[in-house]
């Protein structure tokens, strides 16, 4: 059996729980799933076969977030977050997309970024940069013509 990056598998090799991350695991009747017709062309198979797959999460009931998970969420996504796929034929196959997509989502609406530590620069970066000033005077006052600064 293979597993899919960001979906559990259970004992009889379908689909349980979506996980987001190492620490949030969201039970699959949790998230609510739509499928469509595709549109745009294909012909008759995209005109008869409900193959885009559409899935929601509700942010604001899941009892299964913490509740600064839920702020984070919110505060980043809104109250309801969803992800589609119609890159495939297969229904089944958009499904396992979306799912894909909905848990990278929802990682990312999770991630913390690093706080930036304020760095000084050192001792010799300063003297590095007094040195191209000095430099810089010395050229500027080399194009001057003689006799014009000696007032």
């Amino acid at each position: 059996m293979v597993r899919r990056e960001g979906i559990g598998a259970s004992r009889d090799g379908v689909s349980d729980v979506l996980r987001v991350s190492p620490s949030l695991q969201i039970p699959l009747e949790e998230i609510s799933w739509r499928a469509t017709t595709p549109g745009g062309p294909g012909g008759q198979h995209a005109n008869r076969t409900a193959s885009r797959v559409e899935v929601r999460f509700d942010v604001e009931r899941s009892p299964t977030l913490s509740s600064r998970q839920r702020a984070l969420l919110l505060g980043r996504l809104g109250p309801v977050v969803t992800a589609s796929s119609a890159d495939e034929r297969s229904q089944a196959r958009n499904r396992q997309l979306a799912l894909e997509r909905l848990a990278e989502r929802l990682a990312a609406g999770l991630r913390v970024p690093r706080r930036r530590r304020p760095t000084a620069p050192t001792g010799a970066a300063r003297a590095r940069r007094l040195e191209g000033k000095r430099h810089r005077a010395v050229t500027k006052e080399r194009r001057r013509p003689p006799g014009l600064g000696d007032e």
